[in-house]
């Protein structure tokens, strides 16, 4: 089932947009705080986002440049805004489709479909990205995100960080975290371990967040 974020601050319209979105077979989830719509993303994880640009706090280009930093989703202008440098802004900032209020509800379930159709027929992959408390892990570019500051990983240390964030609320042994980074565990130093997690550390250092990763002595790793 295809998952439609919808950004829209007037509660009937995106409540009239959720119902006949449901009963497409989509599932939906309409934001309703719009000073963390890259949260609400990033726990929803969806296939495409709906986007108006008149928004509390920050406009839709704020937010669709911010989800652009981790992700390739779909994302559809859905705005009373009608000037031709608004759909230009639209488009150059990662927008794949602009719609004007009012419009045929017909005609949205079209462009999504279409749009869903060019996005995901050859793959069917999840969205890679992965958030604990106030970090963003985009697995595609191994990159973490905190806030305004972005810091690129290595492989080892995006594996390492993505399967401690799957497993969050579990201890993750280190047989386990060097099966999932070498195929051949029994080649591999258990100090190579140490240094890849110290590493680690370290980007998180810079971020303000090396207190995350928590060794539990003689079984593995922990967030906290």
């Amino acid at each position: 089932m295809y998952k439609v974020l919808i950004v829209e601050d007037d509660n009937t319209i995106s409540s009239i947009i959720g119902d006949r979105l449901n009963k497409w077979g989509y599932s939906t989830l309409i934001v309703t705080d719009f000073n963390n719509v890259l949260e609400q993303y990033t726990s929803f994880q969806p296939h495409l986002i709906l986007l108006d640009i008149n928004l509390p706090y920050y406009d839709g280009f704020y937010w669709c440049a911010k989800i652009r930093q981790i992700s390739n989703v779909p994302i559809i202008f859905i705005s009373s805004r009608e000037t031709e440098g608004d759909k230009i802004r639209a488009m150059t900032q990662g927008g794949d489709d602009y719609i004007e209020k009012p419009f045929s509800l017909d005609m949205l379930i079209v462009k999504i479909q279409t749009i869903l159709r060019r996005a995901y027929s050859y793959s069917d992959q999840t969205l890679n990205v992965l958030q604990y408390k106030d970090i963003i892990l985009n697995i595609e570019d191994n990159c973490i995100f905190c806030g305004e500051r972005q810091i690129r990983l290595t492989n080892n240390e995006c594996k390492i960080l993505s399967l401690l964030i799957r497993n969050s609320n579990k201890i993750v042994t280190r047989t386990r975290i060097i099966k999932a980074l070498w195929d051949d565990e029994s080649f591999v130093d258990d100090n190579t371990l140490t240094v890849n997690v110290n590493r680690l550390r370290r980007k998180l250092d810079e971020l303000g967040r090396s207190d995350y990763i928590k060794t539990i002595k003689g079984e593995g790793y922990k967030l906290v």
